[in-house]
């Protein structure tokens, strides 16, 4: 049976590949031309003027889907060199107002569209069942099933709104591990009974909320497949997202890249058997100089079309859905233009009113008998202890944390940063004590630095801007994630101004 003349064509459109640097590279201005149908920015390619970027790819094909991880809070990308103005999921789940997170959801939206972005790789909305979770954590709204459910579709809604497409993630749910995906394949050790009522609630919200994507994570859920990762998975990928689930829109794959499958299979096998499984876009995180991995990966897919491991009619289904979602953006977008603008800003920080407002309110504050406020009031020691950090949220060895806002209301604030590598304490002298945590229950060097600290010096002020745990400290501070905004919180209230 003779192949379609477009067959590479095909191929080049359901890849989405990422690049280095804040101008488009002349291989990947090629590939574009040439019918490439996507491409993902990380931070390393945000600069002052990252509209005129995307206008460029979109110079060489109109219809590039070009798409961003912005979670709000820790993840971000267009805010990575600053701190999100947007708190993130788990602050927004403990305040719990959908109305708040429709609105976040529009927001992030605006300044997204404001870049000329088609598809954002948001919301997280798997449920944080285990906390020991590497990966996923304050990234979650939560870790009860309803309620991340109808934060999952107010945020999808909200995003939606402004003619981005939103993406629910990591189907059928990352939630309940305790191994980070970019690192090793983790399994999901969860009954068909318990992913139904717990891990897929969510995302059916988001197939009712009528979400345009869906990103499949890299895991094992023996339950439902015994033998092949989610993203692998043709039980997973058509059988239970698009038959059991009702799903119609874009699949797509986490990062090939990503030891969960890479460390088994070169990257042209993973994405021609997702496709296979029921795919429609492979995410690339990250390219070779010359763009070599993705001339290797179509060529792979169209090998695999005239092997017969991959059936041509499977390949343009999946092409038919990138296509279907750059159509719908232009519409939505269109549809869009005449709404209101961006963020209102908060005048004394250039913020999000309402991101700064959500963090103020998701602020958790736990005293040990009576504190006079403020409670700083002269320039303290901060020592800010960080894991090191998953590749979702990027470089930032502690991404966002209160030691810069305290410093910018206090002069002369001195910090100190330790790591799993260095984490002697600093000598302390008489100056208030501020210690930063980010999810101590789950690193043991964290914890016994933070109770040899508070044994020298019990009125020490603690802040934990991951997952809030046991309160210890004189005053204990637990903003649920990692943002400029959770750190303006956490000095606004300290300081008193």
């Amino acid at each position: 049976m003779p192949h379609s003349p477009d067959l590479d064509r095909l191929a080049a459109t359901v890849l989405q590949p990422g690049f280095d640097g804040t101008a488009p590279p002349d291989w990947l201005l090629r590939q574009l031309a040439a019918g490439l149908g996507g491409v993902v920015l990380f931070a390393r390619n945000v600069s002052a003027d990252t509209a005129a970027l995307v206008g460029r790819l979109r110079e060489e094909n109109p219809r590039v889907i070009v798409a961003v991880d912005e979670e709000g809070g820790a993840v971000t990308r267009l805010e990575a060199a600053t701190g999100s103005s947007w708190p993130g999921n788990a602050a927004l789940g403990a305040v719990d107002e959908v109305g708040r997170t429709e609105r976040t959801g529009r927001e992030i939206g605006r300044m997204l569209d404001a870049a000329g972005i088609t598809l954002d790789y948001a919301p997280d909305v798997d449920v944080n069942a285990d906390p020991r979770n590497p990966v996923i954590g304050v990234r979650s709204f939560g870790a009860e099933a309803g309620l991340v459910a109808r934060h999952a579709a107010a945020w999808i809604t909200g995003l939606q709104s402004t003619g981005v497409a939103a993406c629910a993630k990591h189907f059928p749910g990352h939630g309940d591990t305790v191994t980070d995906s970019h690192l090793a394949l983790p399994t999901v050790h969860a009954s068909r009974e318990l992913l139904e009522r717990r891990d897929l609630v969510p995302f059916r919200a988001a197939v009712d909320a009528g979400v345009r994507a869906v990103m499949c994570g890299h895991l094992m859920v023996p339950s439902v497949d015994p033998g092949r990762p989610a993203t692998l998975s043709r039980r997973v990928l058509t059988g239970l997202l698009r038959e059991e689930l009702g799903f119609t829109g874009l699949a797509v794959t986490d990062a090939i890249e990503m030891r969960a499958v890479a460390a088994r299979l070169p990257q042209p096998e993973i994405a021609v058997r997702a496709l296979a499984a029921g795919a429609d876009a492979v995410c690339v995180g990250a390219s070779s100089p010359g763009g070599e991995n993705v001339d290797e990966l179509r060529r792979g897919v169209v090998q695999a079309v005239h092997q017969g491991t991959l059936d041509e009619a499977r390949l343009s289904e999946a092409a038919s859905r990138v296509d279907a979602l750059a159509t719908w953006h232009r519409t939505a977008r269109s549809e869009a233009a005449g709404r209101p603008g961006g963020a209102d800003l908060d005048p004394g920080y250039g913020v999000s009113r309402l991101g700064l407002d959500t963090a103020r309110r998701a602020l958790r504050v736990t005293t040990r008998g009576a504190v006079a406020r403020p409670v700083l009031t002269r320039a303290p020691q901060v020592v800010e202890m960080t894991a090191r950090p998953h590749q979702a949220i990027g470089g930032a060895a502690l991404p966002y944390g209160p030691g810069a806002a305290l410093a910018a209301r206090l002069p002369g604030t001195r910090r100190t940063l330790l790591t799993p590598d260095g984490h002697e304490p600093p000598a302390l002298d008489a100056a208030p004590l501020v210690l930063v945590t980010h999810d101590a229950h789950r690193h043991p060097w964290m914890r016994d630095t933070l109770e040899r600290l508070l044994r020298l010096r019990p009125d020490a002020v603690v802040v934990e801007t991951g997952l809030p745990g046991e309160p210890s400290g004189a005053v204990h501070l637990a903003t649920s994630g990692s943002s400029r905004v959770a750190a303006l919180a956490v000095a606004e209230w300290l300081t008193g101004r």
